[in-house]
């Protein structure tokens, strides 16, 4: 396989995408492992690579006994060509072993536009594409991540869904299958497992409208599906021998995650549902991880992440702990996930001690009626005080970001973004007088999706030419040449609504997308919204049905199959209190009865 890789190399762009041999990779001896595992990302290296749920669960499947687990990515189109071309398989990137060898095929999927990416990927492995056509000799294909709290539209292509988190249930998975006699025994077997989701052993009936009538399990399988979490953090893995890339990648830094969850529940976010409840790691753990990981990789940025970095409870204390390592040897920490209410002098001068990244903060809408409606709990005045501080400390770059077309949202709410904005500039201008040369203010816009497991999945997407008059509206609006407007793609927007909304209906139309030759559809300059209206017109759909339809809280939904651990009651109490222009508490202020809490010991979250 090497002999012939070094033939097409030359051809391709970033040839070190697909070479291997990274500092910190691990090789087995084939000959004395029972079970292998391709661990598949649907996109390209670069995006793996920056995914940090990647390299847990790579050291946490390696560190079972008698695994070898290898990475995959999505080969670019000119390397697809190139294999297609002189016949080569896709492989692991450690022994460039063909994966259609492998016993387990995992994907980790965090996005729905990369599904056609699944079905190239496992084409080109030569493996069958639908589960029904997969023999007992063919590999076990399995899927995680944030797209699996909606498995259906993938269901016809999957053997086996692990719902949450994949630590513990990784683990208890493959020690499952390495005792497992034959496929179909393990598959029933796993049924029982907390987390897991076998979808040929769920049978879903329509109403003449298109909508579920039911869903009937087989097997005594659950109904539904709870997912899995990890309690405690500090005595998780976590990957502080991570991979170093041998080119650059998205996020090029060590990565420190400090908690997972979020206390805020802003109504739009699904991240912010099912990461319930709010887990911690301790400040002395976090500490440790954080120099460990970059003693092992020797990189001069440690990122700290997490769905909102500044509500970590002991930040600044964790700030002052990893600076007394890293000031001295250049290395920068950076937050990219502030929040406007609690950006203060104190964060900032941690901050910046070594070196300034760009401002990013999100406002998500432009009025406070508008982020009251969407449970944002932060104010104009949150805002600007943030960027009083940014620019008084020498920042001159900030990029705000927004939704357009959330529910209930107007003319005056798209134009009051505008507002807010050159009240931003304003606050520059107050802040620094003749001090600064210049500022850049970047507002970018992206389209707004309902997603399942929030308030907001039974609203309707707008259409995409709505999209683009109040695009328009706004763009008419920032004049000035201090301010950088950009804004996403409805046409995207509209597919990802479709595909995170969809039935298992939608495995036809995303077979028929792929055969048309959809393929990167997150990537602007290959995504074709033509391709999809043919793949659903061959199959007799209509897209708008699944992203532009408003759904009865009554309507048995697609992804009823799975539960994040939010009650269905808690979801509907705060869409009703959307509608009223009603503000619900972060989880700190006062627990609004979720439900998440339940996973835990004691019924109690870290928030």
């Amino acid at each position: 396989m090497k002999h012939r890789l070094e033939r097409i190399l030359c051809n391709v762009q970033k040839p070190s995408r697909y070479t291997g041999g990274e500092y910190n990779q691990i090789i087995k001896d084939k000959n004395e492992v029972d079970t292998r595992i391709a661990f598949c990302f649907p996109d390209t290296y670069e995006i793996g690579m920056s995914n940090l749920g990647l390299h847990i669960m790579y050291g946490v499947l390696n560190g079972l006994d008698k695994v070898w687990c290898e990475r995959v990515f999505a080969p670019w189109t000119d390397m697809e060509e190139q294999m297609r071309t002189g016949g080569i398989p896709l492989y692991g990137l450690e022994s460039f072993d063909n994966i259609r060898d492998f016993d387990i095929i995992a994907f980790s999927i965090g996005y729905e536009l990369s599904y056609t990416n699944v079905l190239n990927m496992l084409d080109l492995a030569g493996v069958p594409l639908r589960s029904g056509d997969r023999g007992e000799d063919a590999p076990l294909i399995i899927a995680g991540g944030t797209c699996c709290y909606n498995p259906e539209p993938l269901s016809e292509f999957i053997d086996l869904f692990v719902i949450g988190e994949g630590e513990e249930a990784g683990a208890e998975l493959i020690e499952l299958y390495q005792n497992a006699k034959n496929k179909e025994t393990f598959l029933k077997s796993a049924a029982l497992l907390p987390g897991v989701y076998i979808p040929s052993l769920y049978d879903v009936s329509y109403n003449d409208n298109g909508t579920i009538k039911a869903i009937t399990t087989q097997n005594n399988a659950p109904f539904p599906v709870v997912k899995r979490i990890v309690k405690d953090l500090d005595q998780a893995f976590y990957p502080v021998n991570m991979i170093v890339p041998s080119t650059g990648i998205v996020h090029d830094r060590a990565m420190l995650e400090l908690f997972r969850g979020c206390i805020r529940g802003c109504r739009f976010c699904q991240a912010g549902f099912t990461g319930r409840p709010v887990r911690s790691r301790g400040v002395e753990t976090l500490t440790k991880q954080g120099i460990d990981s970059l003693q092992n990789s020797g990189y001069d940025e440690l990122g700290l992440l997490s769905l909102s970095t500044s509500d970590y409870k002991e930040l600044i204390e964790l700030c002052d702990r990893l600076a007394e390592w890293c000031e001295p040897r250049k290395v920068s920490l950076s937050l990219p996930s502030l929040r406007t209410d609690n950006f203060n002098v104190e964060l900032m001068e941690r901050v910046q001690k070594v070196r300034k990244s760009g401002l990013t903060l999100a406002p998500e809408a432009g009025s406070q009626r508008l982020r009251d409606v969407i449970n944002k709990n932060v104010t104009e005045a949150d805002l600007l005080e943030s960027c009083r501080i940014a620019f008084e400390g020498g920042w001159n770059s900030v990029k705000l970001y927004f939704m357009l077309g959330l529910p209930t949202e107007t003319d005056e709410d798209v134009l009051a973004i505008a507002d807010i904005t050159y009240a931003v500039l304003n606050t520059w201008k107050k802040s620094t007088g003749s001090k600064n040369k210049g500022v850049r203010i970047t507002v970018s816009t992206s389209c707004f999706v309902p997603k399942p497991h929030t308030p907001f999945q039974w609203e309707a997407q707008i259409s995409g030419d709505e999209y683009i008059r109040r695009v328009e509206l706004l763009r008419k609006s920032l004049r000035s040449n201090k301010i950088r407007y950009n804004w996403h793609s409805p046409e995207q927007a509209l597919i990802e609504s479709v595909l995170t909304r969809g039935d298992r209906r939608l495995g036809n139309v995303i077979e028929s997308a792929w055969k048309l030759g959809a393929g990167f559809d997150s990537w602007s300059e290959h995504f074709s919204l033509d391709k999809w209206i043919s793949a659903f017109e061959q199959n007799n759909l209509e897209p708008g049905f699944y992203a532009n339809r408003k759904r009865d809280t009554n309507e048995l939904l697609p992804w009823s199959v799975v539960s994040a651990g939010v009650s269905n009651k808690h979801l509907i109490n705060e869409r009703n209190s959307a509608f009223e222009n009603a503000i619900t508490p972060d989880c700190r202020k006062s627990c609004s009865g979720c439900g998440a809490s339940a996973f835990l010991d004691g019924g109690r979250c870290d928030a």
